[in-house]
């Protein structure tokens, strides 16, 4: 299988982020993530993994009564990167 450039990496953690985004405050499953963007479950996983390395998005393990999941995960962007990614977006929509 063809190696994805680094580039490309960066902008599918863009769509990532943007997703998560867009559905906040709902936290979508990894599998959730992979469908919309039409890419691998793993690969996705991986990606949100490293997102999670860099502080952008935090995994939620526990369904709403407080049970561990078994093999899922929720994602849901970290509090900083949703204020920063509001701001950006509030500041484009000013020049509109």
């Amino acid at each position: 299988m063809p190696r994805i450039s680094q580039e490309k990496e960066k902008r599918i953690k863009e769509s990532i982020l943007h997703l998560l985004f867009n559905n906040s405050p709902k936290m979508l499953f990894t599998v959730q993530v992979a469908k919309e963007l039409a890419r691998d479950e793993e690969y996705i996983k991986k990606l949100l993994l490293d997102l999670h390395d860099s502080n952008f998005v935090i995994p939620i393990k526990q369904n709403s009564n407080g049970q561990e999941y078994s093999r899922r995960i929720r994602w849901r962007l970290s509090n900083k990167a949703f204020e920063t990614y509001k701001n950006i977006t509030d500041r484009e929509n000013r020049f509109l």
